[in-house]
């Protein structure tokens, strides 16, 4: 196989393939069917595009061709149980009655997908599990590591959903516009995950999944578009006041950039100014949550020329509000930080060594990084290298590890 068919190929998978199962999806009405029929369309790729060439529309191509393959399938299943040969024949007959793959309903695809996965009749768990594992690809020991439960445990909250979203018939679709409220808190949450594991993804080697970030700011644009809340706003004020600093993230070798040293004439101004804006209609509404205040805190540090202009009182203010609404350890930790840059690194210290005594943040690597460098900036070195070391034994994405282990090197050569 040429190698540039199979770097393009190998680009397709990671950009594409989710897409192309939230399609299969729709189309087949069975996760496990699509699953299967999304790995055939690309082994069939991997068969015919070296011969044939890359199609015009590679997306297209893979959801007919494992479409096609799903039909197959079936067809063999029934030799053996004859309920599969009428599921075969009510597809191909869908498929004979369509022309084309619109390319608008395959857009949509992702967020159908979404608001199957959050469908109320399925636990609160359940939902987040099943998003992060169809939506975004991620695999079930990164889920069940972010969830602090044991992989076949987390495997088995996946099949049961599920098998519950076929059992029940639950409907793949975006709901009518009465039914969108009950769900929004659970598809918000989705999609700042989406959003989050392409900012910063929980593991591997590199920082950022610019294709998830992307898709999480598309679809928050998709349900603002739906049902214009402020909440929904300050969500997609949050995504996009994140993603301006993204280009000043990393270094060109992919080494992370931490906040305080950024070139913040490299942040997007125009992300930057739609999402002030965005947080300033939603704090207006007087009906925001705790997406708005994290947007709102996004944004004193988006309105700052360098860290040190930073209105950090603010920014405690706005954490202290933001725990009010959303009770959470590691928004504790944030606020702890936030504090030692108001009152001093030995303050925020105080709370960062109470949080770590409880769990979960006591196995949760930024906390004892946040440590390791407070301790680091009172000159503590003993206990900072015992911190950074334990961040770099729990870490687990690589430009996350080799800022830890280069922190550590410093206070070696000290």
């Amino acid at each position: 196989m040429p190698e540039s068919i199979q770097v393009r190929l190998q680009e397709i998978y990671q950009t594409e393939s989710r897409q192309v199962l939230a399609t299969l999806i729709r189309l087949l009405g069975d996760f496990d069917l699509a699953e299967e029929a999304l790995q055939e369309s690309f082994a069939a790729a991997l068969c015919q595009w070296p011969a044939d060439g890359i199609p015009d529309n590679p997306r297209a191509w893979l959801v007919s061709t494992g479409r096609f393959k799903a039909i197959d399938q079936l067809r063999r299943k029934a030799r053996f149980d004859v309920s599969y040969e009428d599921v075969a024949d009510r597809l191909e007959n869908e498929l004979a009655t369509e022309d084309t793959l619109e390319t608008h309903a395959i857009e949509d695809d992702r967020l159908r997908l979404i608001f199957t996965c959050c469908h109320p009749s399925l636990a609160p768990e359940a939902q987040l599990a099943l998003t992060l594992r169809e939506v975004c690809g991620l695999t079930t020991e990164a889920i069940a590591s972010a969830f602090l439960i044991s992989p076949p445990t987390l495997a088995q909250r996946i099949v049961r959903a599920k098998a519950k979203i076929r059992d029940a018939k639950i409907p793949y679709e975006v709901p009518r516009a009465d039914q969108l409220a009950e769900r929004l808190a659970s598809v918000l949450h989705a999609i700042y995950l989406i959003f989050n594991e392409g900012y910063s993804a929980s593991s591997g080697d590199s920082l950022v999944r610019r294709e998830l970030a992307a898709e999480g700011i598309r679809l928050a644009r998709l349900v603002c578009q739906l049902l214009p809340e402020p909440e929904v706003e300050g969500l997609l004020a949050l995504l996009l006041l994140q993603d301006s600093r993204r280009k000043a993230r990393v270094t060109t070798e992919g080494d992370l950039i931490l906040l305080e040293q950024q070139d913040r004439s490299l942040w997007d101004q125009a992300q930057v100014n739609e999402g002030c804006a965005l947080v300033l209609r939603a704090l207006a509404s007087r009906r925001f949550g705790p997406y708005t205040l994290q947007a709102a805190i996004a944004a004193v540090h988006a309105e700052a020329a360098t860290v040190e202009a930073t209105d950090w009182p603010q920014i405690v203010g706005l954490y202290d509000a933001l725990l009010e609404r959303m009770p959470s350890p590691v928004i504790q930790l944030n606020r702890a930080v936030a504090l030692a840059m108001r009152d001093g690194p030995a303050q925020g210290l105080v709370l960062i060594d109470d949080l770590l005594t409880r769990p979960p943040l006591s196995d949760y690597h930024l906390a004892h990084a946040a440590r390791a460098d407070l301790c680091r900036r009172l000159g503590q070195k003993t206990e900072a290298q015992q911190a950074y070391q334990r961040a770099l034994a729990l870490a687990q994405q690589g430009p996350e590890r080799r800022f830890l282990a280069r922190r550590l090197a410093e206070l070696d050569d000290d």
